[in-house]
């Protein structure tokens, strides 16, 4: 497994790891292993369409980290990691990590969980926070990024600022996923050329109906099964 680090103009740090995807080394029977039976469940022509994408994920919470967790299960071959935050024992209701996790940074905590699933996909992460001057280096060059931040103000800077500044790039975003119950509220919708939206876009934790794990990996699956779709330039479904 490779491990590099490298500078942006002064920015946070990108780290990389990840082996060979597809691999090619016939010793690295874990790697044949995994590409094997991806291969046997997909197909092969399907999981090389896969194995070349590249997905950036901003915001590694509830949303981010199941997002990120189904993607590297399909072999999805590159991912990038943006998060600012440390695991919080809270955030264990529905966030994927563990109870070792708490108190490391997300994007580690994540990068290791992802490493036990896939460990010869490429993983880049970034421990910062996105603002818009950051978006064109973070996620320049990202044909797909997904928003998943918990904010309004946030995801706002994030979708507008992407579509603004990166037009090619096709945007994912999540909103309205808070309490239980209502399943057929949650819709996938394309609300601009480039911008698809999931959730039931209206719900917001409040007390006695907060964020749980149900409800946001709902959301987070609709997610990446769009991002799998666009891959793989099959219909959407959105309404």
């Amino acid at each position: 497994m490779s491990d590099t680090i490298s500078e942006m103009n002064g920015l946070p740090e990108v780290i990389t790891t990840g082996g060979q995807w597809p691999p090619v080394d016939a010793s690295d029977a874990l790697g044949q292993a995994i590409w094997a039976a991806l291969c046997e469940r997909h197909t092969e022509p399907v999981q090389q369409k896969l194995a070349a994408a590249s997905v950036a994920i901003a915001g590694l919470g509830g949303l981010g980290s199941n997002i990120a967790v189904a993607l590297a299960r399909i072999g999805v071959g590159h991912l990038r990691l943006i998060d600012f935050d440390t695991v919080d024992m809270t955030n264990l209701n529905r966030q994927y990590y563990f109870t070792e996790s708490v108190g490391k940074p997300k994007t580690e905590a994540l990068r290791q969980v992802l490493t036990k699933v896939n460990p010869n996909i490429r993983i880049d992460t970034i421990y910062g926070k996105v603002t818009p001057d950051v978006v064109p280096t973070w996620l320049g060059g990202f044909p797909i990024v997904c928003e998943a931040f918990d904010k309004a103000d946030q995801k706002a800077m994030l979708v507008t600022t992407v579509r603004r500044t990166l037009p090619e790039a096709i945007v994912v975003s999540g909103n309205g996923m808070a309490g239980c119950g209502h399943n057929e509220l949650m819709k996938t919708r394309k609300l601009a050329p480039n911008f698809y939206m999931c959730g039931d876009g209206v719900t917001g934790p409040k007390p006695g109906a907060g964020l749980m794990a149900p409800r946001v990996a709902l959301c987070a699956a609709q997610m990446a099964n769009v991002v799998t779709a666009l891959i793989l330039g099959e219909d959407v479904g959105a309404v």
